[in-house]
This record gives C-alpha cells, structure tokens and sequence, in this order.
C-alpha cells in the first residue's frame, strides 16, 4: 500500500471532525518533548471546543505532569490501562480500566516476565520510565538502547510465551496482561469523559499516530493519519493510516489539527 498524502483528505470530511486521538512519542513529541507547533495546535483544538485526547504506552507516572500541563481532555496510559486528566479544582484524576486486586496480581506476573527477558536477552534493558509503570512493562529498543529487530522480535516472544500482550511502539516494546489495547481505551475515556459511544460517531474522529502499535487504530478509524516518520515502520504494519502527514512528529500532528480546523472554519 503506498502513502496517501494528509492533502488528499477530503474538506468535507475534516470539517466533519469533532474530536482528535492521538499518540504521544514521535507524534505529538519531537526527541522527547512537545514542541511549541505542536503545543499551540493542541492549544487550537481546545478554543474551537475539539476534544483531545492521547493514547499512549507511556506509563501513568511519566504522564501525570502532561495530564494537568498540556491542554488535552484526558491522557490513557500504558496501553488504555490508565485515565489521567485535571479535574475541575486543578487537582489530578486517575481512574483504572482493572480494579484493584486485578492489578496487584497482574503486577507480579509482569516483573516476573520482565526479569526472564533480562535474563534470557542480557543485552536488554527496562525503560528508564519503568519505575512509574502500573499494569504493564517496557523494555527499551531505541529511546536510550538500541536493539536490532531480531532482538526486538524475541522480546515479544518472551512476553508472549509468558501471557502477555505484547506491542512495539517507536521506543519501547510494551508488555501487559488484558484484553485491552489503545483501542479500548480509546472507547473507555470517551465514554467516562464524554458519556457518548465512540464506535457510534467513528467517522467524526481522527486518530494520529506513527509506529506499529498504533497498527490497530489505523485499521479501525475511517480518518487516521501517520505522521512522516511512520515510513520508518510502514512495512511492518498491519493496517495502514489512511492519509501520511509531510512533517514529522509533532510538525506532522500540527499539519493535522490546522487541517481539520481549517476545513471547519470554511464550512460556517
């Protein structure tokens, strides 16, 4: 399947768009922060009243100061597990997708698989975001390691074998027990946040992403984008996003809300 340029998307269709999903490394984030492009875009959705909200591998620690600093609605972490958002005093709000009892004991099944991995691959490494992990675990492939994609792939079938979901995003290789992914808790947060069925209103939401973990949300979401730098896993994905931004990261998630923000505009 060959790229569709982000042009290509019918104004019609953006200025139907009443709401934006969106990952976090590599696609609102540029080498690990959110750049001013990307954060006035997302400063823009907000005033034109569009709800934003990230779906991310990242853990609930790392992103409790992006919930309450960033303007989105919500933050679910750590593959749909975890809700974070700011509440209306300005205190932080968490809710869980497993009760309590479920996450204790999912917790020591999961260091367990960690440590086989270390073990087995001693040439792996966690991620230095792990302490703030919840439900799930990482292992490094490319944020401050490197690891080859045979390396990768014999990660994932470690936590495979161990009963694990496994998931690689553009940093991180991503373990977790349920049957929740990023579409899940796409569905969860809009429904507690909003009340409404996202499935419902499908084609009124886009979804921006950029590694193979955001494969199923590509296949599932009538208007998904790839910002330019998911050619780096354009062979590898199961599903494709259906348009590809011409900026990179956080430039190409900007080019996405001006575009949808742009169309609805020239419709009034």
């Amino acid at each position: 399947m060959r790229m569709t340029p982000l042009s290509l998307w019918p104004a019609a269709a953006r200025a139907g768009i009443h709401g934006v999903l969106t990952d976090i490394d590599d696609t609102l984030t540029t080498d690990g922060a959110i750049t001013p492009d990307a954060l006035g875009a997302l400063q823009r959705l907000r005033a034109a009243g569009l709800p934003v909200f990230a779906i991310t591998g990242r853990p609930a620690g790392w992103s409790e100061a992006f919930a309450l600093a960033w303007p989105v609605d919500a933050i679910v972490a750590e593959n749909g597990a975890v809700a974070l958002w700011r509440g209306a005093d300005g205190s932080l709000q968490r809710d869980y997708l497993q009760d309590a009892p479920t996450r204790t004991a999912n917790f020591t099944r999961l260091q367990a698989a960690a440590q086989r991995v270390l073990t087995e691959l001693p040439q792996t490494r966690l991620a230095t975001d792990s302490p703030g992990r919840e439900t799930d675990i990482a292992i490094d492939h490319s944020e401050f390691a490197h690891l080859d994609e045979a390396d990768i792939a014999r990660v994932v079938q470690l936590m495979k074998a161990d009963g694990l979901n496994a998931t690689v995003s553009s940093i991180h290789i991503n373990g977790w027990i349920g049957d929740h992914d990023k579409l899940a808790g796409a569905r969860w947060i809009v429904r507690s946040r909003l009340g409404r069925k996202l499935d419902d209103e499908i084609d009124r939401w886009v979804y921006v992403g950029d590694s193979t973990n955001d494969a199923t949300m590509f296949g599932h979401f009538p208007h998904s984008v790839g910002v330019a730098n998911i050619e780096r896993f354009w062979q590898a994905l199961a599903h494709h996003p259906r348009y590809v931004a011409q900026g990179e990261r956080g430039a190409g998630f900007t080019e996405v809300a001006d575009a949808v923000l742009s169309a609805r505009a020239a419709a009034r």
